[in-house]
């Protein structure tokens, strides 16, 4: 019989996966892995606005995820500088900003580590309300716009043909990857989050052969990441977000053993999106 702190650490795990699996398919379908890093490390900054400013630490991130989302979409218009190179300077700026800000409130003790690693094992029965009240909103907002976000993803051009307007999908799968962040920080940690966004989505398109079965696949993949990399810790004594991490790693690298073979990405679902 396992200890509570480790059954609603599990919980928790399996909570985020099943929310993670599906958005992050739309990462790797857009070709957004180092958008989603940036959201991540915005969370740092968003945790050292929160402390400061004494309110909400989910909110704190929240906000400032928005903003750095909202930021990067405005800097894109100008059309001055590559994504890449806007991403590459709002990502490492945030967490430096945020860990400068951390450095200076010195009357609080903030657990940098637990913050970019993640501490799983702290998650409280009020964390598990919020997980899965958080990811059934997130789902349930995705399912409503996955026909016009999958359209936008697969063409710009052809969603503008059959009426839809592209900016406003892509605007609304940016908050709702905020909100994830928000929700998963404490899980995995800023640093780790993209891992779990991005590991599950990769092994499932090698089997996936429509975007549907590719989600549910992806999720499947967490799943079983959270499980295996929480029993890997607890019996290894390793630290509990990198092992789940370090679980999907493995999962992938097994998904690449060829046992069968295929027709030419018969069992993949590509598209040619955009940032």
């Amino acid at each position: 019989m396992f200890d509570d702190f480790f059954t609603r650490a599990l919980i928790a795990g399996i909570g985020v996966a099943l929310v993670t699996g599906p958005l992050g398919c739309f990462i790797v379908w857009r070709r957004m892995a180092y958008f989603g890093d940036t959201i991540s490390h915005s969370a740092l900054l968003g945790v050292a606005l929160s402390f400061l400013l004494n309110i909400n630490l989910m909110l704190g991130i929240f906000g400032v995820a928005v903003i750095v989302a909202a930021s990067l979409m405005l800097l894109q218009q100008r059309h001055s500088l590559s994504s890449d190179v806007l991403l590459g300077i709002l990502s490492h700026s945030t967490l430096a900003l945020g860990l400068v800000i951390v450095a200076f409130m010195s009357w609080i003790r903030v657990d940098l580590m637990a913050f970019l690693f993640g501490d799983i094992l702290s998650v409280s029965k009020q964390d598990l309300l919020f997980i899965y009240i958080g990811g059934l909103m997130v789902l349930g907002m995705l399912a409503y716009i996955w026909r016009p976000l999958l359209a936008v993803t697969v063409s710009e051009d052809l969603a503008r043909a059959e009426g839809i307007n592209p900016t406003i999908p892509r605007i609304i799968f940016m908050l709702l990857l905020a909100i994830v962040i928000a929700i998963a920080m404490k899980i995995i940690g800023v640093l780790l989050i993209t891992a779990l966004l991005i590991i599950p989505a990769a092994t499932a398109r090698r089997f996936a052969k429509t975007p549907v079965a590719m989600a549910t696949i992806a999720s499947i993949c967490g799943v079983l990441a959270v499980t295996a990399g929480l029993f890997g810790s607890l019996k290894l004594d390793t630290p509990s977000g990198p092992s789940i991490v370090v679980a999907g790693l493995i999962i992938f690298l097994i998904s690449l053993i060829p046992l069968y073979k295929r027709s030419s990405d018969s069992g993949r679902f590509s598209t040619a999106g955009k940032n």
